[in-house]
């Protein structure tokens, strides 16, 4: 199989088995890290070429896609998890999510994506989140986040499917990848949220921890790459099978009502 495929955030986590998996396949897979030269061996998936890439960063994006090359697959799955109540969330830290969650990934694809519509083939995956779908208390910035990278993907879908390049968004539930210890947290010592926010991390905490692991979501991501007409949404796990038609079949509301109660917020 002569095809290239770059993963960012590709040292932990999700991107380290979509990866592995993408290796497996017989693709030539080129993974990122903000330090590669700092990875332990543990941390580098076998076959995998690492490159340096920091989100926040536009010279080192560009830098990537020079170093990169031609590329057939882009998963774009590194990213910042970040909750907090809303009126407490600082500017600059809301601009540092939207930099590397949404605009830095956003232009590696714009980068990228003109080689694969000159060679008419390719695919764009998306890394975003079931709480787009299923927005969360205190996770607003996030939530909103992963919401503008699916709207990017759904809009320039349409644009590159005549060409032979198709963008889709997989969306995981929760997922067993340790990105708890790494999450920044907002919140101020006299917060009236404090409570109901303590709350919810801990719940967040515990649905991680029992979550479906990497592997299941890397797998989802290479059914996207392979298909000949990839979804445009793809989601896994959280029992996403079963709560995506029943958020189309029951009130809003109702379905608010459940996504905060398995964060053990009520009302």
């Amino acid at each position: 199989m002569d095809r290239t495929a770059l993963v960012t955030g590709a040292s932990s986590g999700i991107g380290k088995a979509t990866a592995a998996a993408l290796v497996a396949r017989g693709y030539r897979v080129i993974g990122t890290s903000r330090r590669p030269e700092s990875l332990t061996a543990g941390q580098r998936a076998d076959g995998v070429e690492m490159l340096p890439l920091d989100l926040g960063d536009e010279a080192s994006i560009e830098a990537l896609a020079r170093a990169a090359g031609p590329v057939d697959v882009l998963v774009n799955n590194a990213g910042e998890s970040q909750s907090g109540p809303f009126e407490e969330l600082p500017g600059d830290a809301l601009r540092r999510l939207f930099q590397v969650n949404v605009l830095g990934p956003v232009r590696l694809t714009q980068l990228l994506v003109p080689g694969m519509r000159e060679r008419r083939r390719g695919r764009v995956v998306m890394v975003g989140s079931m709480l787009a779908s299923f927005p969360l208390a205190y996770r607003s910035s996030y939530v909103a986040s992963k919401a503008a990278l699916r709207g990017f993907s759904d809009g320039a879908r349409h644009e590159y499917s005549p060409f032979g390049v198709w963008l889709t968004t997989v969306e995981p539930g929760s997922i067993n990848t340790g990105i708890s210890a790494r999450r920044t947290k907002y919140t101020s010592e006299d917060s009236p949220h404090r409570a109901d926010f303590a709350r919810m991390l801990a719940a967040l905490d515990r649905n991680e921890r029992t979550g479906v692991p990497a592997e299941r979501v890397a797998a989802t991501i290479v059914t996207a790459i392979e298909a000949s007409r990839p979804r445009a949404h793809y989601a896994v796990g959280s029992n996403a099978a079963l709560v995506f038609p029943l958020r189309r079949l029951l009130p809003s509301g109702l379905v608010e009502k459940a996504t905060h109660r398995r964060h053990d917020l009520r009302r």
